[in-house]
């Protein structure tokens, strides 16, 4: 009787042996969960367009979300290669099952969607694609060649000197990580598009100025005032005068952006400053330059296209340090601002 006992649980031992061997490499494919990543914690992984499975097995290895032996064995069992990898933007969280990030990239189940992007007081495009690129796949050099390409220009009806009129600094939703420069550019094309309507398009015609152009008196506003939003309006109806009766803008921050780094830091131009030929300086050359100085707002371009009708012709800082300004209709008062600022500067040391 004892020994028909241990006989018995010799078989039982064997049986728990075998079902272990057999039971725990499906429980591993099916119901084990991801490593180094703890409860509530999560890892965020980055899958490039085009990436090999081996590719992709360092990647992960690299998150500390799957070994790389391991990744390659479970996308083999789930069927996972080269051409079904999907590119992408993935958060892989603690709790979350090996299986679960194989069908993640073999479906595309990315866990960022609606994918944001923010560029705002840019000075240029290469400006611009610094703060783009870091929110989705395209480097920021992709697209500013993809931006600068002579037939990308062509096709948006702009030139290098105003091409950076097509964009509109704000934060949008773009979708899934994984967009291209060609697919960047398109959307923002779009959104220059839903922002120009019949409404706005009316407003610059009557001011006869192209759409670029709004944006080029935009950008030497917002240069001009980048404090108080409050004096746009004013500002815009003062050069718009200045636009209708032949004067030259004389605007400082248009000498300025011909000096380029040059003047960097300097905060008061002196006359030597501004001299400098170049086209888009409005103390030498009428009307307004070929471009837009930086990339302006839709709030000063509307600051634009909604002006402040007014005979303004002439302004000058107001002697108080607030960073707003005096405005007159003729020389001889503009003069007598000028005198009150230049005694202010003097006592400030300025």
């Amino acid at each position: 009787m004892k020994k028909k006992g241990i006989i018995f649980l010799v078989i039982l031992l064997l049986i728990g042996i075998g079902g272990f061997i057999v039971g725990k490499p499906y429980y591993d494919l099916h119901f084990s969960k991801v490593d180094n990543v703890n409860i509530g914690e999560s890892k965020t992984v980055y899958i490039p367009t085009g990436s090999s499975l081996d590719e992709v097995a360092h990647i992960v290895s690299n998150s500390k979300v799957m070994n790389q032996t391991e990744f390659i064995s479970f996308a083999a069992e789930f069927d996972l290669i080269d051409e079904k990898v999907e590119p992408g933007k993935y958060i892989f969280s603690g709790g979350m099952k090996k299986k679960e990030v194989i069908y993640a990239l073999k479906n595309g189940n990315q866990e960022v969607k609606d994918v944001r992007i923010t560029f705002n007081n840019c000075f240029g495009v290469e400006d611009m694609a610094s703060k783009v690129a870091p929110s989705i796949e395209s480097d920021s050099a992709a697209i500013v060649d993809y931006i600068l390409d002579p037939k990308t220009m062509e096709k948006y009806g702009f030139r290098r000197e105003n091409i950076m009129a097509l964009f509109l600094p704000d934060t949008y939703e773009v979708g899934d990580w994984d967009m291209t420069a060609e697919e960047f550019v398109q959307r923002m094309a779009e959104e220059y598009k839903s922002f120009w309507n019949e409404d706005r398009k009316s407003k610059a015609a009557a001011l006869n100025l192209e759409q670029s152009e709004v944006a080029t008196l935009a950008s030497i506003l917002e240069a001009e005032q980048s404090i108080n939003v409050s004096e746009w309006k004013t500002i815009a109806g003062l050069y718009l005068n200045r636009l209708k009766m032949g004067m030259l803008l004389q605007s400082d921050p248009t000498a300025k952006f011909c000096w380029g780094d040059e003047l960097e830091g300097v905060t008061r131009l002196l006359r030597v400053h501004m001299q400098k030929d170049c086209p888009y300086n409005t103390y030498l050359y009428a009307g307004l330059p070929p471009g837009p100085i930086r990339m302006p707002s839709k709030k000063a371009m509307n600051a634009v296209l909604n002006y402040e009708s007014h005979s303004y012709l002439y302004m000058c800082a107001k002697p108080d340090n607030s960073g707003l300004h005096n405005f007159a209709s003729s020389l001889s008062q503009h003069n007598a601002n000028a005198r009150k600022w230049q005694a202010y500067a003097r006592a400030q040391g300025l």
